[in-house]
């Protein structure tokens, strides 16, 4: 039994959340003051995204929501994507049967 299972359940979903969310703005109401790229741990132009309305669809975004956290104005948000989160066990991933050869 693990020790802090509701903490591991947590941080799974807190994951799952993320890895489905994408950063996206509202342009109207970004005044380029750029503290979202100057926050971003990964050195996104987060506010060359944010002033054009437009999901930031860098690679690099580790989904982190530090620019969403940083903005002043509140302008950027965090929005689940829709991804359906698919979870296979090892048996669906590389079907084996002990005894039987390739």
């Amino acid at each position: 039994m693990p020790l802090f299972p509701d903490l591991f359940a947590d941080e799974r979903e807190r994951r799952v959340a993320l890895a489905a969310g994408q950063v996206v703005s509202e342009a109207e109401r970004c005044v380029q003051c750029g503290i979202c790229a100057y926050d971003c741990p990964v050195g996104i132009d987060v506010r060359s995204y944010a002033w054009r309305g437009l999901p930031v669809t860098d690679g690099r975004c580790i989904r982190c929501g530090e620019c969403v956290r940083r903005c002043p104005r509140g302008t950027l948000s965090m929005l689940a994507a829709d991804v359906q989160c698919l979870v296979a066990t090892p048996a669906e991933i590389l079907p084996f049967t002990p005894g039987e050869g390739p």
